[in-house]
């Protein structure tokens, strides 16, 4: 098969820019990194990123990882971030972001459903020793049969990242890169319970083409991403941004309001990616001013049901771009009337990238299903994930679909012909990027025995917040943690006394 016309990877991408610009500064690590890892904060050039790749793509391959195994990562925003990701897509495994939030328990749990064969994190992040987590979770997964991490004083039976980058071995094996081949699984939260959500490269360059596409991402940009990496959406708002760009990423590890601003200068940034409302709240204090490189702003709605209520963008010498976020499905973006700052119309039917501009290529389909909901379909739209489950009963399959559901509920306003996102998937709670059932609340509750209650809350920024009482809330958050929950749930029952909480 002749590679020339097989459609690119995200190794792809790296290796053109690497080829046009060896020398040019590729990755920077947040400013932050020694308090967040403990780790040195590194400055990479493509030509410097591309031998630490290929060196632990050949740990990968030395470790007898063949090619479409899957393999989990949980690591923070970090060069080490990119690196192991694009080592894994050079040598053909399949990577499986693990938000930073999951614990033993669900860490288990989603490497027993993908048979991951290897899971690479970080020794400790923020105080919390991953590497343990990591070991523990393995210990139960029976597909697991390699764990590496970076960082110092990792536990006995972990490879180092960091000295198979040292090491600097050549290994490798012969790969034909197509975009068509799996790249990704993530996972989601349906009415439905979890999802599993499998796509190939091109899905991935799919959603990355939407944002950079309709914000006018320039060539050669440098880019703050300050949205966490370990979903679809990080995914494309960092990795596939910065490759379609070929310019410089700066990472930073979310949020830290002092070395934003003094790391966003120091590299001369002229693009921020982040939440769209951190993005809108620093436009609201006036920080596009204290940011004076800034030109291009891209914000992530995890909570694609404000948009529309949003505040205006206030700057004018600032574009602002609203990324629609519809948890693992799919997303797409649209830019900010240049004129009052408000958020653009949303109208049914397919839409480019970028919009309104003749002879623009399709993004992707919007459309309301028969439920009145919100439909997607397009190039970056995994169907197959989405399908309804097979019937149980009833001898008669429902019809196959070409879209998916995303059962936010939503109408088309008559006067204007615009798509009103009125409502979040109902059963579905979002904590900032964690999505989980409604029923699970109740479900933790009961384990922590008679009077002990967990409920979420709305709350504008993320969704919902989560508030929990127990008979002895300490004694509550120690059941939990012991369980393996994440930080969310046992901190739904800190101690509120002197918060001014109800």
């Amino acid at each position: 098969m002749n590679q020339s016309i097989t459609s690119p990877t995200l190794d792809t991408l790296f290796k053109r820019s690497l080829a046009r610009q060896p020398e040019a500064l590729a990755l920077v690590d947040p400013i932050n990194k020694q308090r967040v890892t403990g780790q040195t904060r590194k400055r990479l050039t493509y030509a410097q990123a591309d031998r630490a790749i290929s060196a632990i793509a050949a740990h990968f391959v030395e470790s007898g990882l063949p090619a479409n195994t899957v393999i989990a990562v949980q690591l923070p925003s970090t060069i080490e971030f990119a690196l192991t990701v694009l080592a894994a897509y050079r040598v053909g495994l399949v990577v499986a972001p693990l938000p930073l939030l999951w614990r033993q328990a669900e860490l288990t749990s989603v490497l027993n459903r993908t048979a991951a064969r290897a899971i690479v994190t970080c020794g400790r992040i923020d105080g919390v020793s991953y590497a343990d987590i990591a070991m523990n979770a393995a210990a139960e997964a029976f597909s697991i049969r390699h764990v590496c991490g970076f960082g110092t004083d990792l536990p006995e039976g972990m490879a180092s990242l960091d000295d198979a980058i040292l090491q600097d071995s050549r290994t490798s094996r012969p790969m034909i890169q197509d975009g068509r081949k799996p790249a990704l699984i993530s996972f989601d939260v349906t009415s439905e319970g979890f999802r599993l959500v499998p796509r190939a490269h091109f899905g991935l360059i799919a959603g990355g083409l939407a944002m950079s596409l309709e914000s006018d991402l320039a060539q050669g940009a440098t880019i703050m991403s300050a949205f966490a990496p370990m979903s679809f959406a990080g995914i494309c708002s960092s990795l596939v941004t910065w490759l379609l760009s070929g310019g410089t990423l700066v990472m930073h590890h979310p949020f830290d309001e002092e070395a934003f601003e003094t790391q966003f200068n120091e590299h001369a940034c002229d693009t921020l990616i982040a939440p769209a409302q951190l993005a809108l709240r620093l436009d609201e204090c006036g920080l596009s001013e204290r940011l004076p490189t800034l030109r291009n702003a891209i914000g992530l709605w995890r909570t694609p049901e404000q948009v529309a209520s949003s505040a205006h963008w206030t700057s004018r010498r600032v574009t602002m771009t609203d990324v629609y976020l519809f948890g693992e499905a799919g997303l797409f973006g649209a830019r900010r009337s240049a004129e009052d700052g408000s958020p653009a119309l949303i109208k049914p039917g397919p839409h480019s990238a970028p919009r309104e501009a003749p002879g623009a290529s399709i993004a992707g389909e919007i459309l309301l299903t028969p439920k009145g909901t919100l439909g997607l379909r397009g190039p970056m739209v995994p169907v197959a994930a989405y399908a309804p489950p097979p019937p149980g009963d009833n001898l008669i399959a429902p019809p196959p679909r070409d879209y998916v559901d995303t059962e936010y509920a939503a109408r088309v306003d008559r006067a204007t012909g615009a798509v009103n996102i009125t409502a979040p998937p109902s059963g579905v709670m979002t904590v900032g990027g964690y999505r989980f059932l409604a029923q699970e609340l109740q479900e933790w509750a009961r384990r922590l025995g008679q009077g002990a209650l967990l409920t979420a809350l709305p709350d504008r920024l993320s969704g919902h917040r989560l508030a929990g009482r127990a008979q002895d809330n300490a004694r509550a958050r120690d059941a939990l943690t012991e369980l393996g929950l994440n930080p969310l749930m046992v901190e739904a029952f800190r101690d509120r006394r002197g918060t001014g909480m109800p």
